[in-house]
């Protein structure tokens, strides 16, 4: 599969671009006459006031026979208006029905109003999809709130896997689609550069300074093979000579360390960059630790009784015979939804990692109104001491979410992908990158669920075929745009000004499909879940796919008519709003458009 993608397009959406959120959507102009008619019966008396109305929604119909759009206000109102619901529903259809915009309301089920727009209606929206171009779909749910994401954060000690490349893709997808909600949005990446295993890494690296200086060396177990660390032990070759050849390791382990978690900093940044991810932030373990923030941190715990001097139960089951309690500093997070307190200290005095991850989070709320963190499933374990911690620390001020993401099985035609040399033991996120794309890996790493597991089939990801999501919706986009192209090759003079009264009722079913993408972004938003954005791409593809597809079994169906240039522009409008739609949200997911594929 080959793409010729747009100019420009498929980089991250930040705030600073400086659009502006457009017009509310037409769900939004739905529930405000909504809202006006139930001020209505609150000022005849026919409803209570003050009822609380934030569970009324306003929502397609599951089924679109059904009509184009439903309310649950007389479901959710009736009870403590002291009515039932039926009856409720009976006195807000009859207003709906009255405004010039909806050609009829009806009371369905136990109470459910369903409600059919005239056809004008999704005409205008068409226009305002046209019209708002790039913003069509931004939001000001927002609020201007600032959220911070912080996601990848894999230990410095080699270049980014494929391990790494999902919750990197689901991170940075969900910072732009927040961004695009209306949320002021700060992306971090938190350097792991305090524990053991950046000790490693300095061994490792003094190995192959050894190495460079012409020492035959042999990687023993426990220590870092990739050959991703040469080019390491030859800068620092260059630069000390054979000064620590013979030297104790006290004397360089610090130097190493750092010289080596800085290569290695800027091998992630790069690799993060075939991807188009840039983070705004960067904080070390290490400068916590070095900054005094854990002791401030857990000071500020014990001095409201949260910290404690105590000792751990037994573990459950069968007692190891090595086991005898010891007492420890311990966090009271069973009082915030934990199943037992945690230490934040260990017996030798030093931290542990719960403790300078406690304060790393408390650093992190000072400067936020929300804290997402984009995690491995392995570490589902340690959500709940996080959230406690963040809750005690903040008052509950701050929420933590914690989206947790399942590893990716990478394979080729259906058996599984070998390792990678450079890394030693893992296939790396550049390898792939520089094989499939940037576009197909962020578009596939969307494609289900961030909890689901996932295939990555070198094959399929490429395969030009509805199967693949990828392709099918770059080829959506990819065919409007060839429309243009065709018509003008074709001579056709088309109108100025597209008559878009010549759409009928199955083209604008499109439509409303294309009109829901602000309601999904919000949802999408809402939930902190970016997959969402690909799955309603993939089903508004499939729809203009179907509709093209009529083409071939009634010539008068096709986009393009040579004896009817008027109907002709208008279903080009109708393909050009399809095309803006995908752009949009192709452009949260951090892809770009294809403009054609060969």
């Amino acid at each position: 599969m080959t793409i010729r993608l747009r100019s420009g397009t498929g980089r991250a959406l930040h705030s600073t671009t400086g659009l502006r959120p457009a017009l509310p959507t037409l769900y939004a102009r739905f529930a405000a006459d909504l809202a006006a008619i139930l001020d209505q019966l609150e000022a005849s008396g026919d409803l209570p006031a003050g009822i609380d109305r934030r569970n009324v929604a306003v929502e397609p119909p599951r089924d679109p026979a059904h009509g184009d759009l439903a309310t649950n206000a007389a479901m959710v109102l009736a009870k403590p208006a002291g009515t039932n619901p039926r009856a409720l529903a009976a006195l807000i259809a009859p207003k709906l029905g009255e405004l010039g915009h909806i050609a009829s309301a009806e009371v369905a089920g136990p109470g459910f109003i369903n409600v059919r727009l005239v056809s004008d209606t999704w005409r205008d929206e068409l226009a305002t999809i046209l019209d708002s171009a790039a913003l069509y779909g931004r939001s000001n749910m927002g609020q201007g709130q600032r959220v911070n994401v912080e996601y990848v954060s894999a230990n410095p000690t080699g270049p980014m896997h494929m391990g790494h490349c999902r919750g990197a893709v689901v991170g940075d997808a969900l910072a732009s689609l927040l961004e695009y909600a209306g949320y002021e949005v700060t992306r971090e990446y938190y350097i792991n550069d305090a524990g053991g295993q950046v000790d490693v890494l300095a061994r490792s690296a003094h190995l192959r300074y050894r190495e460079a200086l012409g020492e035959t060396v042999s990687i023993p177990e426990g220590l870092y093979p990739g050959d991703y660390l040469i080019p390491v032990g030859q800068a620092l070759a260059a630069d000390y000579g054979d000064r620590y050849v013979a030297a104790p390791e006290e004397e360089w382990l610090g130097l190493f360390r750092t010289r080596a978690v800085d290569a290695m900093m800027d091998m992630i940044r790069a690799d993060l960059g075939l991807l188009g991810i840039h983070h705004d932030i960067f904080s070390s373990e290490a400068a916590l630790h070095a900054a005094g923030k854990v002791e401030a941190a857990v000071d500020r715990l014990r001095a409201d009784g949260l910290v404690y001097e105590g000792m751990l139960e037994a573990p459950k089951g069968e007692t190891p015979d090595d086991w005898e309690p010891v007492e420890l500093s311990l966090f009271r997070s069973t009082q915030f939804g934990d199943d037992q307190d945690r230490p934040v200290k260990k017996s030798n005095g030093s931290w542990t990692y719960f403790g300078g991850d406690l304060a790393y989070h408390a650093e992190k709320a000072a400067r936020a109104d929300q804290l997402i963190d984009i995690w491995g499933a392995d570490h589902a374990g340690t959500v709940k001491r996080i959230q406690a911690a963040v809750k005690a620390l903040t008052g509950g001020r701050v929420p933590l979410d914690v989206k947790l993401v399942q590893m990716v099985r990478l394979l080729r035609g259906g058996e599984p992908v070998k390792m990678s040399k450079r890394s030693g033991s893992f296939v790396t996120l550049a390898d792939v990158v520089n094989e499939v794309g940037k576009d197909v890996v962020r578009f596939t790493m969307l494609t289900r669920k961030a909890d689901a597991q996932m295939d990555f089939d070198f094959a399929k990801v490429v395969e030009a075929s509805k199967d693949n999501p990828v392709f099918y919706v770059q080829y959506a986009h990819a065919r409007g745009r060839s429309l243009h192209r065709r018509a003008a090759e074709a001579g056709l003079a088309l109108p100025a000004t597209p008559d878009l009264a010549l759409l009928d009722e199955e083209e604008l079913a499109l439509v409303k499909l294309a009109a829901q993408f602000p309601r999904v972004v919000e949802g999408a938003a809402a939930a902190h879940e970016p997959h969402r954005i690909a799955f309603y791409l993939f089903d508004l593809a499939a729809a203009f796919h179907a509709l093209w597809n009529r083409g071939n079994d009634d010539p008068s169906r096709r986009f393009l008519l040579a004896d009817d240039p008027a109907r002709t522009g208008a279903r080009l409008a109708l393909s050009d709003a399809i095309g803006q739609i995908i752009r949009n949200g192709l452009a949260v997911m951090g892809v770009a458009a294809a403009e054609e594929m060969q």
